[in-house]
């Protein structure tokens, strides 16, 4: 999650993360150009911020921090170079920011970065690449920088619902599997029309059937679940149902709406199931929601149960 360019943000997430015992890896947004005065900050205020929040935060019981440059075009090189010298100070912290989501922005980057070969190019230049570097949107992205992720174990995260949106374009799915560059589903928080993961799933198909691509059910879900864990280097904690790992779930209520119990009736396996789920599912199907293996929502009482 990206909270703002201001460290109070981060201080609010984290705090009301922390009484839930949740899981979550957050970072205050780092930008100094290319956006309005009072939300920049020079290099050396956004890393004494940063580090500030890292040593208060990052690894505290099931919290943990990402650097977050807000993109490219908001950083300047000296601020790159702050970013850097912090994912040195702290390997283990994570490194989420936005890649290659429109054909305008990647020109952007060309103009503000001409030394280097492309948008990807400047991020692995100051070593923000890596196997906790998680690079959102990622839509028109060359060969060269397909193999630059790869090549570096570097993850994406497809957020359908924005790209939709904005009509920035359509993730390639086929391709991060030729590629074998891991793919978590992201949600967007400015851009997206939804955080349920469920309609994210649906306008993910969606972006397969247009590029003739179908994605299954078993892959749409694999991404929501497991696949976002290894995209995170989290899989040996979550993910799935595994022995030892932590219970974060939601309970599902596959038949909510007279569409869906007409559908979940006619389906004849539990993938048909699954994949009514993800193309007419929403907050409704949600029947609980458990945290650490203790249950803090349920639909029917509408509010916290102990």
């Amino acid at each position: 999650m990206f909270g703002t360019v201001h460290p109070q943000s981060v201080d609010a997430l984290f705090s009301a993360a922390e009484a839930l015992d949740m899981r979550i890896i957050a970072g205050k947004v780092m930008m100094d150009r290319n956006a309005p005065e009072y939300l920049t900050e020079t290099p050396e205020e956004s890393y004494q911020q940063t580090r500030a929040l890292i040593e208060r935060w990052h690894q505290r019981g099931r919290l943990s921090y990402a650097l977050t440059p807000r993109f490219a075009p908001t950083s300047s090189p000296e601020l790159l170079n702050k970013v850097c010298q912090l994912r040195q100070e702290f390997p283990d912290t994570w490194l989420h920011t936005h890649l290659s989501e429109n054909p305008q922005e990647i020109a952007w980057v060309k103009d503000l970065f001409p030394e280097h070969a492309g948008y990807l190019d400047v991020y692995h230049h100051y070593q923000l690449t890596g196997r906790r570097s998680v690079f959102a949107h990622c839509i028109h992205l060359d060969d060269q920088e397909w193999q630059c992720l790869h090549e570096t174990d570097s993850s994406i995260a497809f957020c359908p619902t924005s790209n939709l949106f904005l009509g920035s374009g359509l993730f390639n799915i086929k391709r991060s599997w030729q590629q074998g560059v891991r793919v978590g589903i992201g949600t967007d928080v400015g851009a997206g029309t939804t955080f349920n993961m469920l309609q994210t799933l649906g306008e993910a198909y969606k972006v397969g059937q247009l590029q003739q691509y179908k994605l299954s059910a078993a892959e749409a879900f694999y991404h929501a679940t497991l696949g976002g864990a290894h995209a995170l280097d989290l899989d040996h904690a979550i993910g799935n149902f595994a022995t030892g790992k932590e219970a974060d779930f939601v309970v599902l209520d596959p038949a909510v709406s007279p569409l869906q119990t007409l559908r979940i009736g006619n389906s004849k396996d539990i993938w048909e199931k699954l994949f009514v789920l993800m193309t007419l599912g929403d907050d409704r199907n949600i029947a609980q929601t458990w945290v650490h293996g203790r249950r803090v929502w349920q639909r029917d009482a509408g509010e916290k149960a102990a």
